[in-house]
């Protein structure tokens, strides 16, 4: 015990928080590369890969080789959560309850991620489950950002603003309506999979008209916060100026893909931008102060 203790110690606290956030974000980023190569079914079975095989086996090819690699990163994710929880039981003083909670809340949510990932092999991917898959993994990265604010001391003491909530919001619907849109669209992870009927065209405005609502609220904030006196050496207009990036980001490249007929490497980045979206949102919501922002 005495050569893990080191894993567990005090200063080991803010990077596994970090962790937390980074391996949840690169979950949705690897998962969506499986979608994206055609692999989603390259293991047609769960929680064993084949009926015979509990890994993928060289008859499957490349398929087989990415899906399961991105099963592995479980563990990976599993191994962050249990390190982060450990660490934090032992030297939280004082922040026990206030770090506990999202901890286990992470370490618990990983086997509902496998579950639900598992459900939609045996569902030959329905892109509603899919979506599902996504939204659970958005509540882990929610989660994650709340830890790391939680262990970095970032949590504003006063209530949040109305306008910080309103955007959280704002931001999950764009969020919800971008899975509808996804499945409606194509890259289901395999060839036969059907989609969700939705018309693509349609549901991309849908999913435009919460996302410029989200930028202009994003400003307005940027503005009052300015106008409080803050500046970039402030955290919370920090925060607020890279979900406007990150906001940016995403309309200058859910455009383009739509031009383009939704290439997979676009999408890729859009879902990465999305998994960043969502921390900041939640983060943004954490700092910012009622009184900074009215």
């Amino acid at each position: 015990m005495a050569i893990l203790a080191p894993l567990f110690s005090a200063k080991r606290l803010n990077t596994y928080a970090w962790l937390s956030l980074v391996s949840e974000i690169a979950i949705v980023v690897t998962g969506g590369f499986v979608r994206l190569t055609g692999s989603g079914l390259g293991c047609p079975t769960w929680p064993s890969c084949t009926a015979e095989s509990l890994v993928n086996v060289p008859e499957m090819g490349i398929h087989g080789v990415i899906e399961f690699a991105n099963r592995l990163l479980t563990f990976a994710l599993v191994i962050v959560a249990v390190l982060t929880l450990v660490t934090v039981i032992r030297f939280a003083e004082g922040r026990e309850q206030r770090l506990r909670i999202p901890a286990i809340a992470l370490l618990l949510g990983i086997p509902a991620q496998a579950v639900i990932g598992g459900i939609s092999v045996l569902t030959q991917l329905n892109p509603w489950v899919v979506g599902l898959h996504f939204v659970t993994s958005g509540a882990m990265i929610s989660i994650a950002a709340l830890l790391l604010a939680r262990v970095k001391g970032w949590v504003s003491s006063v209530p949040a603003s109305v306008l910080s909530t309103l955007i959280l919001v704002v931001g999950w619907i764009a969020v919800l309506i971008g899975v509808a849109v996804t499945g409606a669209g194509p890259h289901s992870g395999d060839a036969k999979t059907p989609r969700n009927g939705l018309d693509l065209e349609l549901w991309q405005h849908y999913h435009s008209y919460p996302g410029y609502l989200l930028l202009a609220l994003v400003l307005i904030q940027l503005a009052l916060l300015w106008k409080s006196g803050l500046r970039l050496d402030s955290r919370v207009f920090r925060v607020s100026a890279l979900l406007l990036a990150t906001i940016v980001f995403q309309a200058v490249v859910g455009v383009i893909q739509s031009r383009l007929g939704v290439p997979p490497l676009l999408v890729g980045l859009h879902m990465l931008g999305a998994s960043v979206a969502i921390a900041l949102l939640t983060l943004q919501r954490l700092v910012t102060k009622a009184k900074e922002a009215a």
